[in-house]
């Protein structure tokens, strides 16, 4: 079978898209930025070093020292105030305790609870709508005013619990007057405050959830349950990471809300580390005040870091 000559040569002709010579095809230099848009965050960066890195080296500094904060004759001490935290004070101790105790309640309570109001008030409707800005709202008081309207609501004599109970025919309790039940009283009031703020959250990630994911399950024969348990969890996880992260935090620096609660200094059963450290300031003991500082702030990283790794909520990899 012959092939015609003018046939092998269309054949063999080069796309005239291709280079004779690829080796000098020129490559494009990359882009080189302007040396003074560096320039730009340098005042973001000045005021981070000097508001936030300057004073975590310095309360390193002090937290080796007697320093009363005053006086400019102090002694280096060594690790003798991080030993005295943990060996003898046994108001550090407590505070410790109770914070953690805290950290627990609120954490697994705010977590729960934004979630079922999130999967509640999905929905784009008028009445979800509405309800969304009554759960949030309280997000937007401040600490000290949602703490003097908790404190008024747990008075034993006149606060609006027991009147509500005592219409009921319910004997009411001492809530914040006794010390076994104070801080979970306090949790309520902490839940309260900022599960309206974690709502959004969840809500934002249930909504980028595919619908028709949930048509398919449906389809399928799977329940309500096993949608969730098959759907939406594992689609809210990282929107879950964020609210436990988030409220952990939250949960370590409620300071102003136990002291407008339980008042300046607070008794022993509401003490949490934010307070005891202030109280340690307040007596002029800078350099024990320091140290319990570091402490702290290395507690709220290794609590926040067990939950990531604990947890798994976040994929592997991010």
């Amino acid at each position: 079978m012959s092939i015609h000559p003018g046939t092998a040569a269309k054949r063999k002709a080069p796309d005239s898209h291709t280079p004779a010579n690829p080796a000098k095809v020129r490559r494009r230099s990359p882009t080189r930025v302007n040396p003074a848009l560096y320039l730009f965050p340098l005042p973001a960066v000045a005021v981070i070093a000097f508001f936030l890195v300057m004073p975590t080296l310095q309360a390193f500094q002090y937290a080796i020292t007697d320093w009363n904060g005053f006086s400019a004759a102090f002694n280096y001490v060594g690790l003798d105030n991080f030993i005295r935290a943990f060996t003898k004070d046994s108001l550090f101790t407590n505070a410790l305790t109770n914070n953690l105790k805290f950290v627990l309640l609120v954490v697994i309570a705010q977590t729960a609870f934004s979630l079922v109001l999130a999967l509640l008030l999905t929905k784009n409707s008028r009445g979800s709508i509405l309800l969304r800005a009554l759960f949030f709202f309280p997000t937007i008081l401040s600490s000290v005013s949602v703490a003097f309207i908790w404190k008024f609501i747990y008075d034993p004599n006149f606060g609006l619990a027991n009147t509500v109970l005592r219409t009921v025919g319910v004997d009411g309790g001492a809530y914040l007057g006794n010390d076994a039940q104070a801080l979970y009283w306090v949790a309520v009031t902490q839940v309260w405050f900022h599960s309206g703020q974690m709502m959004v959250v969840y809500i934002a990630g249930l909504q980028a959830i595919p619908k028709e994911l949930y048509e398919a399950a449906e389809m399928d024969g799977a329940n309500k349950w096993q949608q969730f348990k098959s759907i939406t969890w594992p689609f809210v996880a990282p929107a879950t990471s964020i609210v436990v992260a988030y409220t952990t935090v939250q949960s370590f620096k409620a300071f102003d809300l136990i002291l407008g609660i339980a008042g300046n200094p607070p008794k022993a059963a509401l003490d949490i580390l934010s307070t005891r450290i202030y109280s340690t300031f307040a007596n002029s003991e800078f350099g024990y005040a320091a140290a319990q500082s570091i402490i702290f702030m290395a507690m709220i990283a290794l609590v926040t870091w067990l939950q990531r790794r604990l947890l798994r909520l976040t994929p592997k990899g991010d």
